[in-house]
């Protein structure tokens, strides 16, 4: 699987494409990845820290944030401000869901916080030996950071969404992406729930059967023993394999599926004026409530936006709708 040449395979699909439609496409692309790496996590953000994961993605290809002052930098920006960080965390953390309202079920635990530095300091050594290391495959090394670094936990809140920008970053900084695009690998997770749990679980459920802990009533943990040695030698194949086959997902189809949907959408304005020549906010938004119907305008709609055509004319654009969008 290391042997796929994903730059070349990327390429492929991209000169398909006109330059102009490309760079139209990056703006979805971040979006669209911003949208997923948060839903992955069930949370809805408002317009301010979307707009904050959109900014700081943008960057992932000028500079290396594998450094412990750009992750809290990182951190910072991505969360609530009254969650930030400082440092590392100072207490111990865990993952889990509520089963009943005196139930906790722990999916898993993570390194004490007295074992964080000596870790996190190693996981920034391995990287920037990765960075030198040439003949090694830059997913592996995207895997093993990425994955590493989630597995460490280093902070309170926003580790999975550095997680998955890390991976951008990564790739980004070893030129895999082509320039001027991003591959929006957090849809192919969100959109493959399973695969991406069990590259989760494959560290998380045989580490589970090796630590003691306790919980208590407040919900603080309680991690007896020396635990520090089990985060320290990852066995990362089951990491690699997943983030390889997310990124053929991603680049096969969910690049594909958003260029092809501006291709779509090129078309149908063009069909649409036509037939009406409507302003282009009022086409935009002609197309987007009849992608959201089904293909056709709800009569809500009709009365309420487009009163002001007749009754053959919104046939007439729908149908062009349906046809350019096979809907």
């Amino acid at each position: 699987m290391e042997r796929i040449d994903i730059t070349q395979r990327c390429e492929e699909i991209v000169t398909a494409y006109p330059p102009e439609l490309l760079k139209r496409a990056l703006s979805y692309l971040y979006r669209k990845e911003t949208k997923a790496s948060f839903e992955i996590e069930h949370i809805r953000p408002d317009l301010s820290r979307t707009d904050r994961f959109i900014a700081l993605l943008t960057t992932a290809e000028h500079r290396d944030f594998c450094e412990k002052e750009l992750l809290i930098e990182i951190q910072n920006s991505i969360v609530d401000s009254r969650f930030c960080e400082s440092d590392y965390r100072q207490n111990q953390n865990y993952v889990g869901e509520t089963v009943t309202p005196l139930q906790e079920k722990i999916h898993y635990i993570t390194p004490k916080p007295e074992d964080l530095t000596g870790l996190m300091n190693g996981l920034i050594s391995t990287h920037r030996k990765l960075k030198q290391e040439r003949n090694i495959p830059v997913v592996v090394h995207a895997a093993i950071i990425a994955y590493g670094f989630v597995f460490l936990h280093p902070f309170e809140d926003g580790n999975g969404r550095i997680h998955r920008f890390l991976i951008h970053n990564i790739l980004a900084q070893r030129r895999v992406v082509p320039e001027g695009l991003m591959f929006p690998v957090s849809a192919a997770m969100l959109n493959n729930p399973i695969l991406y749990d069990r590259s989760l679980e494959a560290f998380s459920v045989p580490l589970m059967r090796l630590v003691d802990y306790e919980l208590d009533d407040s919900g603080d943990m309680t991690v007896s023993g020396q635990t520090g040695i089990w985060y320290r030698y990852i066995d990362m194949t089951a990491q690699v394999e997943a983030l390889y086959e997310f990124i053929i997902k991603t680049v096969d189809e969910e690049l594909k599926k958003e260029l092809n949907f501006l291709v779509g959408y090129d078309r149908t304005k063009k069909a649409l004026q036509e037939i009406v020549d409507m302003p282009d906010r009022q086409i935009d938004l002609f197309i987007r409530l009849c992608l959201q119907n089904n293909g056709y305008l709800s009569a809500a709609k009709r009365e309420s936006v487009f009163s002001v055509l007749t009754d053959e004319e919104i046939e007439r654009l729908e149908a062009a709708v349906r046809m350019n969008y096979a809907t």
